[in-house]
């Protein structure tokens, strides 16, 4: 098949990567984010370089440029790969066979943008992936193939997308493809009466609030652990919490108060537990122990955060 590809960042390259690794199809094009003067390129724009794929970086997929490029194209299958812009109707009809999308949930739960960080945040055990076939709603088309894996108790933002939903992802894109060619790539329409959605986790929606139960709290610090970063503040300064981990041995202090600075991590009271702290995050700095930044700044043991 003739395929376009749309999509940025390391993942677009990847499934890029393993569809050109197949043999199998010839892609006719790759869409990727623009190149912004002083930041380094895309890694997807340089593997369509490297490979001499024609590549087009389009500010606004909806722009009428955008839409008569594509089309000039005349591919068979469109495979969108970690896409942030609003792609139109008119490029997602356009293939011959369609258009099929990797979304990091199993939809229809956790519609939305950040998809991978609200799971771990509401404490959930487990999440997974779809392919689906994109529609005008947001999130909303027919499922073709899904993919599931647990949410460990110690699981990260960053685990969970490093080590499985993006390895994962790149697997299920090629497989996906893989029956669209044959024929049997399913359209299994969501169940709207589970269906869930969530907008964007920013640093506003990770703000800790102290006087929650620490399960809740850990879970925040994980589902932000690498971005946003969860954060507070103490002695008025602002901080990023990461590396945490929980333990229900209880606390007499008042949540929030730091109870031990060890070598390299600090604990702190929270409801129903302690939550040790590995690692520290100045705005704008760079990530440090938390330890060394309690003893450099002057804060110690019975200091409170979100002062």
């Amino acid at each position: 098949m003739k395929i376009a590809l749309i999509g940025q960042a390391a993942f677009g390259k990847a499934v890029l990567e393993a569809i050109t690794g197949t043999g199998k199809d010839e892609v006719v094009g790759v869409f990727a984010t623009p190149d912004v003067e002083g930041r380094p390129r895309d890694p997807l724009a340089e593997a369509a370089d490297a490979s001499g794929i024609p590549l087009f970086q389009f500010k606004r997929m909806r722009n009428a440029e955008a839409i008569e490029q594509f089309k000039s194209l005349a591919p068979d299958l469109c495979v969108m790969a970690f896409v942030t812009d609003i792609v139109p109707m008119d490029m997602i009809n356009a293939p011959a066979q369609g258009t099929i999308q990797y979304h990091p949930s199993l939809l229809p739960l956790h519609r939305g943008p950040s998809s991978i960080n609200w799971p771990i945040v509401q404490g959930e055990t487990q999440t997974g992936l779809t392919i689906f076939w994109p529609d005008d709603g947001l999130d909303t088309g027919p499922v073709l193939l899904q993919k599931t894996t647990e949410i460990s108790p110690t699981d990260t933002l960053g685990t969970v997308y490093f080590q499985r939903l993006f390895p994962m992802g790149v697997d299920a894109m090629v497989e996906a493809i893989e029956l669209v060619r044959s024929g049997n790539a399913p359209r299994i329409t969501q169940d709207e009466s589970k269906a869930t959605y969530e907008g964007w986790f920013g640093a506003k929606e990770a703000v800790i609030d102290w006087s929650k139960a620490g399960a809740d709290i850990f879970n925040l610090v994980r589902g932000s652990d690498p971005s946003p970063g969860a954060n507070t503040t103490i002695n008025g300064t602002s901080i990023g919490l990461y590396d945490a981990s929980f333990s229900r041995q209880a606390q007499s202090s008042p949540h929030g108060s730091i109870v031990v600075i060890g070598e390299k991590s600090i604990d702190v009271a929270v409801g129903g537990g302690t939550l040790s702290v590995g690692r520290v995050r100045t705005r704008g700095g760079a990530k440090n122990s938390a330890a060394e930044f309690v003893r450099s700044t002057g804060v110690g043991v019975g200091d409170q955060f979100g002062t």
